[in-house]
């Protein structure tokens, strides 16, 4: 089976975008955990003005809303033109206060330079074409007290439950950046930090039991990450039913009764601005 490779930014508004918008909902409850640990930490740190980089379909930008209250200022900023609209409509129903940017955080020239104390990311800081242009500028919108706190997967290795399906359907192995696993090594992710004006860099090992229900692992598979991106382009139906039926019993060892459950190794990594 092969995929044609996409730009990022192709790739975001169109069919790793949609089918993150198609499944918000399963995506969501996957990785409260992660969710959870960003805004506690926006609480414990009394921010006021967040900012949520790669917010995808806006879970975490909006849970910090509902817990920091309508004297903070929570953004999130996203490539992807399909997932941020998406955020919109779900802070206008429940008339959060949130905004949302579609724009490359790398390149966007924000209204206010120094206009935020906190910058959070789940799983989306590791696409930039350029990381340390982007912790660059990314430090510029910072101010001077401002503190980072990402959550980032650690290697493909580490998380054989995340690169299962390609490696079932004999795709290649995934390129280190940009892309999901670009972060893998900490020294690197502390360098680019370091380049980019951050202080007091801490990459930390974070390891999280993460769990869905049964069910929905085929249409995960089939939507999401490069085989889902290659499905969405293979015409050849026979050949999808077998690439379908391959894959899917290479998650056998992850399902455990109704459940599948994996542990995803991520890097916990925070920063000071000065």
């Amino acid at each position: 089976m092969t995929s044609q490779p996409l730009t990022q930014s192709a790739l975001w508004n169109g069919p790793a975008g949609h089918a993150w918008v198609g499944a918000q909902v399963e995506l969501d409850r996957l990785f409260q955990p992660m969710q959870d640990l960003l805004v506690d930490a926006a609480a414990q740190a009394g921010a006021r003005r967040v900012l949520d980089i790669g917010c995808g379909t806006g879970a975490t930008t909006l849970a910090a809303a509902r817990r920091l209250g309508a004297q903070a200022r929570c953004t999130g900023i996203d490539i992807s033109a399909p997932m941020t609209a998406l955020a919109r409509e779900r802070a206008a129903r429940e008339a959060l206060p949130a905004q949302f940017i579609c724009a490359d955080a790398q390149t966007h020239a924000f209204d206010e330079p120094g206009g935020f104390d906190l910058l959070i990311s789940r799983f989306g800081v590791m696409f930039f074409d350029d990381p340390v242009q982007a912790a660059r500028r990314l430090r510029q919108t910072a101010d001077e007290a401002a503190r980072v706190c990402w959550i980032v997967w650690r290697t493909a290795e580490d998380n054989p439950f995340m690169t299962a399906a390609e490696r079932a359907a004999g795709l290649p192995p995934r390129p280190k950046a940009p892309g999901q696993f670009a972060f893998g090594d900490p020294a690197h992710v502390e360098d680019i930090l370091s380049q980019g004006g951050w202080t007091a860099i801490d990459v930390q090992p974070l390891d999280i039991p993460l769990s869905m229900p049964e069910p929905a692992l085929l249409p995960y598979l089939t939507r999401l990450g490069p085989v889902g991106v290659a499905l969405q382009q293979e015409t050849d139906e026979q050949r999808r039913a077998q690439v379908i039926h391959t894959v899917r019993a290479a998650f056998e060892p992850f399902v455990q009764g109704s459940e599948v459950r994996f542990n995803a190794a991520c890097w916990l990594v925070r920063a000071r601005a000065g």
